[in-house]
């Protein structure tokens, strides 16, 4: 097979988890990929390679991305944070700390994409994004994180394994731990 011409092939420079990384990629390479294959970040996990299970689920510039579906090229210059730059040092972020605190895993294949969107989905409500569920979409102030904006914010990413009572308790309990949206009640979030 002959080498590809440089026509199809770009170096780019990641910022990943505040760190730079130059790499050579194909156009056509994934950010998934380029994470695995070429970085070594096997936190990030390939499920379906097509978008529709969520266990590839980084943030780019503090929004999640589903990292199968974007090109590495698209990435160059963002902000990319993987499930290995979310702690700060040793000390776990407070959505992963809350995923082990109530079992929000099995198998834990699907978790380092899971707490990513989490992550995001906290980020999302504190900002007043409204989700499909939201009652009062021009309300002055988020609703409550009720377990059904939760189940539908994190609709995006599947747990073959069936956790989704303990995920959804694990963002409640995150979103609580990083003080920036009102929750539901431990009642509320336990239906």
């Amino acid at each position: 097979m002959a080498p590809a011409s440089s026509s199809t092939r770009s170096s780019i420079t990641l910022n990943i988890n505040g760190e730079k990384h130059h790499l050579s990629v194909d156009h056509r390479t994934t950010l998934l990929d380029a994470l695995r294959e070429r970085l070594d970040l096997t936190g990030t996990k390939k499920g379906c390679d097509q978008g529709q299970c969520g266990a590839c689920t980084v943030l780019v510039d503090h929004r999640r991305v589903v990292s199968c579906l974007n090109l590495a090229v698209a990435a160059e210059g963002r902000e990319i944070t993987t499930i290995e730059g979310v702690a700060e040092g040793e000390d776990l972020h407070p959505v992963q700390q809350a995923f082990l605190d109530l079992d929000g895993y099995q198998c834990g294949y699907c978790t380092p994409g899971q707490i990513c969107s989490a992550i995001a989905v906290i980020e999302e409500h504190a900002a007043g994004w409204p989700s499909a569920v939201t009652e009062d979409v021009g309300a002055p102030e988020p609703p409550p994180l009720t377990p059904a904006e939760i189940r539908e914010r994190m609709s995006g990413n599947l747990c073959r394994c069936g956790a989704y009572v303990s995920i959804v308790q694990a963002v409640s309990r995150g979103a609580e731990a990083r003080g920036e949206a009102r929750t539901a009640t431990a009642e509320e979030a336990a239906a």
